[in-house]
């Protein structure tokens, strides 16, 4: 049998979709294309260089098995990038699925504080305290080993360990990281500096805030040393900028971080910019500033779910090395659900109460500390309420939920909210059905009782009310 490309990638694909999630699959392979085969050797279309260095970054050993599944151990894999800067497709070869060196070369190691054999100002020194050579400025607790991974940080996290095996020098340049106030964007990318240092401790990497940097460009224009300060900046192999938000309306800064943004990138160093605001929101800063910031990738860290949290609070009591009872756990991470630095706030907050006052860690002083930090924890069970809740779970919106449609797995949440509604609630079965489109009292008794029986022979319908039911009773302060 003679195959051809497209039956080949197929195949392939068969392999694939068994092994990684419909989330990934979809986004990471659907859009693939496969356009020749030539014996051993199968090329693959991809969108961009992105793609295919996300690809080549996470998932190779997948690739590498399914494709000598189909072509043997000697088979080949070659992408062809559409976003290549090149007129015609430009082709990329993984060899046995390691990526191709750029060609690039890394550049020459230079050492801070001198240029052409000539020394100049650190603007990290402070006058009358003599240091040769400038520090990271990094925290060495930030690391990936304490950065917990999950479904609100995942892409950023793997961007970053991209960048770790080769800085400068990915589709990754810049990395601007953004979210809220304290979802781990500090973390992240000092994260990346110290893996980077790691791997390679002659490159010099430099961690610095908006703020700082803006004081030492106000004091290089007193002392006339502003080229000293951008030579300066011009030699780190690797510049982590915090806060860039901050460059909001300070023409003079904006002008001078301009010329260090081009002279790194040019010379294929990296960056990694974080911010309360994805680049094309951030206000007061030059359009020409905000488009460079735009060439490599944005990504966001969104708040982390409840199973995230809890994982995040185990990880920072493990390295307080205390215990607290599970139920203290979940209570915490249920009711502080938008803030890791919170979290790690009110963990050490109780163990301080615990330690002071010669208390037993229980609920009771839990819900005490939680206080400080929720301004109103009490939540009222109400029927939007749960429903809020019950439409999260089950991925169905509330409109649905109190529409007429009879598709199984909407009757199915219809039931539960009815279920939970008639349970945790003073609401009559009246008001119930009038709420889920004016059904009557008889179709509320009828959901709760199917949802009594399914409990008893459906795993799935057991745990999902469990854990709604949990929910609820962890928002409570009764």
């Amino acid at each position: 049998m003679v195959l051809d490309h497209s039956t080949v990638w197929d195949k392939c694909l068969d392999t694939i979709r068994k092994n990684v999630n419909t989330r990934s699959f979809k986004t990471w392979f659907e859009p693939i294309k496969a356009v020749k085969l030539n014996e051993n050797s199968l090329t693959i279309q991809v969108p961009n260089k992105f793609f295919y260095e996300w690809l080549e970054s996470n998932y190779v050993s997948l690739l590498k098995t399914s494709i000598t599944n189909e072509l043997g151990s000697a088979a080949k894999l070659e992408y062809q990038i559409l976003g290549s800067s090149t007129s015609a497709p430009n082709p990329r070869s993984s060899g046995n699925f390691t990526s191709v060196n750029s060609g690039v070369s890394a550049g020459k190691s230079y050492t801070p504080g001198m240029i052409s054999g000539e020394k100049i100002k650190n603007p990290f020194v402070i006058p009358g305290i003599k240091k040769v050579k400038v520090e990271s400025r990094l925290n060495p607790t930030y690391t990936f080993s304490s950065f917990i991974e999950g479904d609100c940080n995942r892409l950023a996290r793997n961007a970053g360990l991209a960048i770790v095996k080769n800085p400068g020098t990915t589709s990754f340049n810049p990395l601007v990281v953004y979210g809220d106030v304290g979802l781990g964007k500090t973390h992240l990318a000092q994260a990346v500096g110290n893996a980077i240092l790691e791997e390679n401790p002659e490159m010099n990497v430099l961690y610095v805030s908006t703020e700082k940097f803006t004081n030492q460009i106000i004091n290089a224009i007193k002392n006339n040393a502003v080229s000293d300060l951008v030579t300066y900046y011009q030699l780190m192999d690797v510049l982590i900028v915090d806060d860039i938000q901050f460059l909001k309306g300070r023409e003079k800064t904006q002008e001078i971080f301009f010329n260090i943004f081009n002279q790194l990138h040019q010379n294929r160093k990296q960056i990694i910019l974080t911010s309360d605001r994805a680049p094309k929101d951030l206000e007061g800063i030059r359009e020409r500033l905000t488009s460079r910031f735009k060439w490599g990738l944005s990504t966001d860290l969104s708040v982390p779910d409840f199973e995230t949290r809890i994982a995040i609070f185990e990880s920072k009591m493990n390295r307080e090395g205390v215990e607290l009872p599970p139920n203290v756990i979940e209570f915490i991470c249920y009711n502080i659900n938008n803030n890791i630095r919170e979290l790690e706030g009110a963990l050490n907050s109780i163990i301080a109460q615990s330690s002071l006052s010669q208390r037993e860690v229980d609920l009771d002083l839990a819900k005490e500390i939680v206080r400080s930090f929720v301004k109103q924890m009490n939540k009222e069970i109400t029927m939007e309420y749960i429903l809020d809740l019950v439409s999260d779970h089950f991925k169905v919106p509330v409109d649905t939920l109190q529409s007429k449609t009879r598709k199984r797995h909407v009757v199915i949440a219809r039931q539960m909210s009815m279920y939970l509604i008639q349970k945790l609630t003073d609401q009559t079965l009246k008001n119930i059905g009038e709420t889920f489109g004016g059904r009557d009292h008889s179709t509320v008794i009828h959901a709760v009782k199917t949802i009594r029986d399914l409990m008893e022979t459906d795993v799935f319908i057991k745990e999902a009310q469990e854990e709604l039911e949990k929910k609820i009773r962890l928002s409570l302060n009764d």
